[in-house]
Formats: C-alpha cells, structure tokens, sequence
C-alpha cells in the first residue's frame, strides 16, 4: 500500500512532536509513514525493462532493485547479526542487479550501497560495493567511509586494473542518490556539486574512480516514456565527461522510482541507457527459497537472461 504523503512535511513533524518510533538500534526518531513502509519486515522488489548501451549499441536486458532497511555495524561496516547494537545503525540497503546480452556473450552487473537513515548524522553512505562478471572475466570493487574518505578497493582480471587500493576524498556517491532518494529526494544535490561517479558506470567506461564535477537539477517530469502518479526527475550531470543520469520518481512518499535514463559519449557516439518499470512488489524473499517460490518469481516478471 502506497503512503501518499509529503515526507518532508512528516520529516519535520517528527522531529517537532512526541509519537514517532526510533528506528530499530534506538537512535534518531523517524517519521510514522517512513516506519510504516520500511520496517514491516518487508523488501520492496522492482523489475525493469532494460536497454543497456554497450560497445555502441542498445542491448536488451533486465534491472531488478531491491530497497530493504537493517542494521548496519559502523565499524566492520557489515550487517549486525549479534547483540552489538550499540556498534549499529539503521541502513536502506539497495541491491542493484543489471544484466544484459552483448551478441553472443552476457554481462552482471551487482551493485550493494548501504546508506544510514540518519542522513544529517552520518552524511554519506558508509559502503558501496560493485561486482561485474561476463564471458571475459571479473571485476570487483568496493568503497569504505573512513571519516573524511573512501578507501577504494579495486580487483579485475585486466593486468592494468589488476590490484587497486587508494583513498579517495568523500563527496557524493552516484550510488547513493537511488537510496537517498527514497529517505528524502529533497535532499539530493542540486546546482553545482562533486559526485563520485556510480562503481558500475566507471566498470563499463573503464574509468577510474574519482569525484567529478557535476551538476544536479530536479524538475518535474514531462515526457511520456515512463508512467506514475505526479512524476519528478532528478537529473546528474558531468559536463566534463559528457554523461548523465535521470532518475525518474513518484513525488509522494515512497517515492517509488519508476525508471531511469543514462547518455554517454563512447567512441564519439552518444550512447542512451533506459530502464521502464514493470513489477513492483513488496515480500520477504528471504523466507521464500524454496522451488513452488518460483511462482513469485513469476509474478516479479523475473527473466534472468532469457530476453
């Protein structure tokens, strides 16, 4: 059930009034509906059409993002399975899942982030991670918060991307504006800003990662390849690299995302990217692994990499 309601106005009442919960490691108190949708022990499940540009083409494929909240430990920055709830927080975790066909061969792309709900207190996501896996080989990466940084960590099976560990300064993570866009759209950058460019772009460009000058607008949404109630877009630009994301959304609480666009220059070609919803739903997959659950896969739309 949709929550239509202006999260930012229940933002602001929950901090000014007694009766919102805490969240479930008893930090910052959180608003009623944001409770209400995301701690009812439930993911919620997105399917996309997806059409990926690649080596100078459109491919077909399939996106599948997968929104659930839990405790996160701080300092190992994994998820808490013991008592320690005092090393917690409460995190939005999206698993983001993109697989597509190039000719013969296929391409997985996996990417974790794992952004605290307290977004004034911790002020960026505290980890990301990214594998890549097609016929050619593997790639890994994976970003941890250390204060005022990144540590990057990077393994691949090309000899120049090999073994990488650096630390990057902190800024925006493109990784991140899905998950943060979901707690509070109102609080992704706008104007001119820096932004670490997303760990799966920079796979498929072959680009080191680093932050980038960008510029973030949100305006409301006027074209007609995507559907839903009251759509924004939120658009990142780099105008040095010659990309942009545009991230499509519901305007009321839970701002479902209901399709995204990415342009970018490869071989003096502009290449585009779209996703277009298809299936949402919302489930605790994790009680449903067994072979007659298949049927709920079914309903997902879930394809794999039969396209």
């Amino acid at each position: 059930m949709k929550f239509k309601y202006s999260f930012t106005l229940l933002f602001l009442i929950a901090f000014l009034f007694v009766g919102c919960g805490k969240d479930s490691s008893g930090e910052e108190e959180v608003p009623q509906a944001f409770r209400e949708y995301w701690y009812k022990g439930q993911a919620e499940i997105s399917r996309y059409t997806l059409s990926q540009g690649h080596y100078g083409a459109a491919n077909p494929g399939e996106a599948v993002l997968i929104f659930v909240t839990e405790d996160f430990r701080t300092d190992a920055q994994v998820k808490l399975e013991s008592d320690e709830k005092r090393r917690a927080t409460s995190v939005l975790k999206l698993n983001a899942i993109r697989r597509f066909v190039t000719g013969i061969y296929d391409y997985s792309l996996y990417s974790s982030v794992f952004t605290p709900i307290q977004t004034t207190k911790f002020g960026h996501s505290l980890k990301v991670t990214m594998s890549a896996q097609d016929w050619c080989g593997q790639t890994y990466t994976q970003l941890n918060l250390k204060k005022d940084s990144y540590d990057v960590m990077g393994r691949s099976y090309f000899e120049k991307n090999a073994t990488e560990d650096f630390s990057i300064d902190a800024a925006w993570l493109e990784d991140e504006l899905w998950t943060r866009l979901r707690i509070n759209p109102e609080s992704l950058p706008t104007g001119e800003t820096t932004v670490i460019p997303a760990t799966y772009a920079a796979r498929l460009t072959g680009q080191k990662l680093e932050p980038q000058p960008a510029v973030g607008t949100r305006q409301a949404y006027a074209g007609a390849d995507f559907k839903g109630i009251s759509l924004l877009q939120y658009s990142l630009q780099y105008p040095n690299a010659g990309r942009m994301l545009t991230l499509i959304y519901e305007q009321q609480f839970p701002h479902e995302i209901v399709g995204w666009e990415e342009n970018y220059t490869s071989g003096g070609k502009m290449l585009t990217t779209r996703a277009t919803r298809t299936h949402t739903e919302r489930t605790d997959y994790w009680t449903h692994n067994a072979p007659a659950d298949t049927t709920l896969r079914q309903q997902l739309g879930v394809q794999g990499f039969t396209f």
